[in-house]
């Protein structure tokens, strides 16, 4: 259509050219579009038409001016845009009309298109040298982005790398890590892919396959590709491809049944009804372009007279294929009596007005910016000229700055010539009817805050008509208590779950560290958390401490009761015969054995730590010291027998308390010197064992430990020494030999005692401790009172002087 200013207008009509083989001895023929016209194409081109014819009306853009049309087919192919755009530039073979008014030559002002990536690259680079600016509504491309390869482009629809990003979030976001990757070779398609996998490394996703196809490849390439998916085990399925390729590739999966797949899909044929009857697509997702309404474009797609249909190739070739009509005689013969105002196709179709805005929209936009190029003042004082000698760099430049609203629609470019990127979450769910519907199920906003752009309103139809989220990972996530540990030679989505080492834990979902627990801490069966350990020291509730304490009261009971024996036959032979007094202390220091060990069980603290060894140090010297005065005492007693020998004086009884008095003080001292320099202390035993939390004394000072016990071996070793000299004097009854028992007993407790306490772990080094004194102290009581308690009470007819004055006859 002829006006005062010419808008170009490229658009893919067909998918198909006819292939001429040149023999470069001819004129090559017109390249020519082949195929089933596109609906979806046509009916962009008729939104444009429509959106001039609205501004032609209107009086406040472009008052006084009329703006014309020149639209073109692209076929979306290279070869046909390279046409197209030379048609831009010198204005021949337009379309929709067949006049050769010579007003038509010339360039055109700016071009709206075209419908894909690849061939808006085409156009763009010849018709930019003439700064003629071209606003696409389909070509998303994120290369089209760079000024300084497409200065002259600009587009109403968002870049691929918006759309790319929004997808990796949309995978993520349902827990998919394992995909397949399909897209178109083209430049829509190979951008697209590369900035979603870009974007989906960074997320952690990984892809399994990523396969390319075109259209126009053979059938075995397509079958191919289609063999992979099939094959493939990932259940999500991304298709970074153009409408025509998406159904060619459809088509080729249809043929055959194969495993049920999550189809993710691009604007460009996610939103396409057309594709739809592919029944086994339904539950795709996708993002698409808001819906939107354009009051009276129905009405205008569907007043299209037959006079204009049989103006146009194009459209004589739209009514006969959607009416199956023709104009020839052997066919039904199209009349006009058609009824389009009841046919179902893209077409007619307006219930969801996506790209058909986009279109609109860079319509509007050019109109804007020839306004403000030629137009002056404002509302009723605007006055446009348009006689103007308006040259394309005028508009390009002012493109670059419209901002508008139309329909309640913003338009405007960033420095790119990129909008700002909105985007409905699209879902194909089926219907009641039977048919597969694309519902809006969330929105996408690139301008929100980052983490708030996307949200989900309405429940999703998965594949196979579920409303579960399908699975499609690698490896199934790795529980908390475990770690990811990779497969050698697979990508990061595929790895083995290992229980976390022990002592660590880990408590999130596929994490590939576990974390150590704090040194008092311990993981649970689970190992997902940790959990205080367990507090172990020997206590009055443990059966092995209810034993040792019950041993403990029974040998200080039993000590007491001899002593309470010896004390009734004070005056009997066999008491003052061997030194009751002695005795007695022995008894006292016994009965005072037994219970030390009482605190050797329980909570070790700070006071009781000090307590038990020096409790258990000094009694024991006291207990041996007055054996060993025992011992002396018999051997003084023998030595006092023979003739001239005055020895018994030096060790009467004054000198046998002076005794035991400094051997029990050296003691004392010792243990002094211990508690002053390094005492014992209560201390947590982390070593020991991992899981546990053993509670023990420190010995403080080693040195001062072992010199008490060393100081006891001692008195011992002496005390048998002395008894072992004295087994065989003559006396009947010789006390001697009964401490040499005792002695014998006791110095094999404690040497035996040194490794059992050494290798013992945990609270076994008390028991064995605990064990050696009551072995030892049951062992004096046994082998020097037992004998002595059986006499007094079982045999008094032996409890005479004269019994223990007669000669040992053995």
């Amino acid at each position: 259509m002829d006006g005062d200013f010419i808008i170009g207008g490229s658009f893919s009509l067909h998918a198909y050219m006819d292939t001429f083989y040149n023999n470069y001895s001819s004129i090559p023929k017109p390249v020519k579009c082949k195929g089933s016209i596109d609906t979806r194409g046509l009916h962009f081109s008729r939104a444009m038409i429509f959106a001039i014819e609205e501004i032609n009306n209107n009086t406040d853009l472009l008052p006084g001016i009329k703006l014309g049309y020149q639209i073109y087919d692209s076929c979306a192919l290279v070869p046909v845009a390279v046409h197209v755009a030379f048609q831009f530039l010198n204005s021949f073979d337009p379309v929709f009309s067949t006049g050769n008014n010579c007003s038509q030559s010339g360039m055109v002002m700016a071009v709206v298109g075209d419908s894909g990536s690849t061939p808006s690259i085409s156009i763009s680079r010849l018709i930019s040298p003439f700064n003629i600016p071209q606003v696409s509504h389909f070509a998303t491309c994120a290369c089209l982005s760079d000024k300084q390869q497409y200065p002259n482009f600009f587009r109403t629809i968002p870049s691929d790398q918006f759309q790319a990003e929004s997808l990796a979030k949309l995978v993520k976001h349902f827990g998919w890590t394992w995909i397949g990757a399909v897209r178109s070779d083209s430049d829509y398609g190979n951008n697209g892919m590369a900035s979603f996998l870009q974007a989906a490394q960074k997320e952690g996703i990984c892809v399994e396959y990523s396969v390319s196809f075109y259209r126009t490849d053979p059938q075995s390439r397509i079958q191919k590709v289609a063999d992979v998916i099939r094959r493939s085990k990932a259940l999500v399925v991304v298709a970074f491809a153009s409408f025509g390729d998406m159904k060619i590739l459809l088509e080729e999966l249809s043929r055959e049944p194969f495993p049920t797949r999550q189809w993710i899909g691009s604007e460009s044929w996610v939103t396409n009804t057309e594709l739809t009857r592919f029944s086994f697509c339904a539950g795709a997702i996708g993002f698409g372009i808001p819906k939107s309404a354009i009051p009276g474009l129905r009405e205008f797609l569907l007043n299209l007279s037959f006079s204009e249909v049989a103006a146009s190739s194009v459209l004589t070739e739209f009514w006969e294929d959607a009416f199956n009509c023709a104009a020839t005689v052997d066919e039904k013969v199209c009349d006009g009596n058609e009824d389009i105002q009841n046919l179902q196709s893209q077409y007619t179709d307006t219930s969801q007005l996506r790209i058909t805005n986009m279109v609109y929209k860079a319509v509007y936009a050019i109109a804007h910016a020839i306004h403000n190029a030629v137009c002056h003042g404002k509302n009723v004082t605007t006055q446009c000229d348009k006689l103007t000698n308006l040259e394309p760099k005028q508009v390009l430049t002012e493109l670059k700055k419209v901002n508008f609203s139309q329909n309640g629609y913003d338009v405007s470019f960033n420095a790119n010539g990129d909008p700002v990127a909105i985007y409905e979450l699209v879902n194909w769910q089926n219907h009641e009817s039977g048919n597969t519907e694309i519902v809006t199920v969330g929105l996408y906003d690139a301008s929100l805050p980052v983490g708030k752009e996307f949200r989900i309103n309405r429940n999703i139809n998965w594949m196979e008509d579920s409303t579960k989220v399908p699975v499609s990972v690698c490896t199934d996530s790795c529980p908390p208590g475990t770690r990811k540990v990779l497969q050698k030679g697979k990508p990061i989505c595929c790895y083995d779950c290992i229980l976390c080492p022990e002592g660590e834990i880990n408590n999130i979902t596929d994490s590939a560290d576990c974390l150590p627990c704090h040194k008092e801490f311990w993981p649970n069966s689970k190992r997902d958390t940790c959990i205080p350990k367990p507090i172990e020291f020997l206590s009055f509730q443990d059966i092995l401490g209810i034993i040792l304490a019950t041993f403990s009261v029974l040998g200080a009971l039993l000590a007491i009761i001899t002593a309470g024996v010896f004390f009734y036959h004070r005056t009997s032979p066999i008491v003052r015969a061997n030194n009751s007094e002695l005795s007695f202390l022995l008894l006292i220091s016994l009965t005072l054995c037994f219970l030390c060990s009482l605190t050797f069980i329980g909570a070790p603290s700070e006071w009781s730590c000090m307590l038990r060894h020096t409790a258990f140090g000094i009694t024991f010297v006291l207990c041996i010291s007055c054996v060993l005065g025992k011992t002396i005492v018999v051997l003084m007693a023998f030595k006092a027998t023979l003739p001239g020998s005055n020895v018994i004086k030096w060790f009467g009884p004054p000198q046998q308390r002076m005794t035991v008095m400094c051997f029990t003080f050296i003691q004392i001292l010792i243990c002094t010197i211990w508690l002053v320099v390094s005492p014992p202390f209560a201390i947590k035993n982390l070593t020991t064992y991992k899981e546990k939390i053993i509670l023990e004394c420190a010995l403080g000072s080693a040195i001062g430990f072992w010199v008490v016990l060393g100081y006891i071996g001692i008195l011992a070793a002496f005390c048998f020494v002395l008894a072992v000299l004295a087994r065989k004097l003559p006396d009947n009854f010789n006390e001697a030999k009964l401490i040499t028992f005792s002695m014998l007993i006791f110095c094999a407790v404690w040497i035996t005692f040194i490794p059992a306490y050494v290798s013992s772990p945990g609270k076994f080094t008390v028991v064995v401790e605990i064990f050696a004194i009551l072995a030892s102290s049951f062992g004096l009581m046994l082998c020097i009172f037992a004998p002595k308690c059986f006499i007094i009470l079982f045999k008094p007819e032996k409890n005479t002087k004269k019994y223990l004055m007669r000669k040992n006859q053995s």
